[in-house]
């Protein structure tokens, strides 16, 4: 490499550190800022693009300096440049709407918001980015998306059939969340199955209930799907029955 050339490199290194030191202070007088705010979106939006940001920026920077390089050097070098470039941008997208989702859900709970709506919702967005991160990254590789998508309708059945308690227990679970019998922190108790406690954790496979003695109890939520489950939470009146003793003199 020639000196103009090593001067080059030298100034998108100077220029990288230099936008990530701006931004890095931006966001910091953007947080001093929407301290006075009372809503959840701009908190969830600054703290969730903080490393990502930094991240992107170094990896843009870097990208455009190996461009420099490999252009001098003359190998195939450059030509991997750009598809590595793309798969970290979209790595480092995926990431933020993953810390926003996370942050937002975590601000709806804290406000009061039912805690398993909120999950629900948190965790079938996180799905959706996820799916769509792979397959742009796959499409990037020169892999065809529209071949997968053939392959998942014919090979889709035999996973269904090998993963058959696994899909049960997902969909007895997203009804869980759609038909809501129960929410966590409420009391259940089944009459077909030794099951009673409080609700702690519903997840895509289990759900946790913790015990009257304190003891953890991991449900499949393919069980709640043939079982009757009583919610005595949710009862609004109390049918109490007392023995009065009667004195005859």
């Amino acid at each position: 490499m020639t000196d103009p050339d090593v001067l080059s490199v030298f100034f998108v290194v100077l220029a990288t550190m230099t936008a990530n030191y701006v931004a890095r202070r931006l966001l910091d007088r953007l947080a001093r800022g929407i301290e006075k705010t009372r809503t959840i979106w701009d908190d969830a939006l600054l703290n969730a693009a903080r490393q990502p940001l930094a991240l992107m920026i170094w990896v843009l920077g870097i990208s455009w300096a190996a461009e420099l390089v490999a252009a001098q050097a003359e190998t195939g070098f450059g030509d991997m440049v750009e598809p590595i470039r793309y798969i970290a941008v979209v790595g480092l997208i995926a990431l933020f709407l993953f810390r926003f989702v996370e942050q937002t859900e975590r601000g709806f709970i804290h406000k009061g918001a039912d805690v398993t709506t909120a999950t629900a919702i948190g965790k079938l967005l996180r799905i959706s980015v996820l799916i769509t991160a792979i397959l742009s990254v796959l499409q990037t590789l020169g892999v065809s998306v529209s071949g997968i998508m053939a392959f998942g309708g014919i090979g889709g059945i035999a996973v269904g059939f090998a993963a058959k308690d696994l899909l049960a227990n997902f969909f007895g679970g997203l009804m869980i969340y759609l038909d809501r019998p129960f929410t966590v922190g409420d009391w259940i108790r089944s009459p077909d199955r030794q099951i009673e406690g409080t609700v702690e954790h519903i997840g895509w496979r289990l759900t946790m209930i913790r015990t009257f003695d304190r003891r953890p109890l991991y449900v499949p939520n393919s069980i709640f799907a043939s079982i009757a489950v009583e919610n005595p939470s949710r009862m609004q009146n109390r049918r109490i029955y007392e023995t009065f003793g009667v004195r005859y003199d």
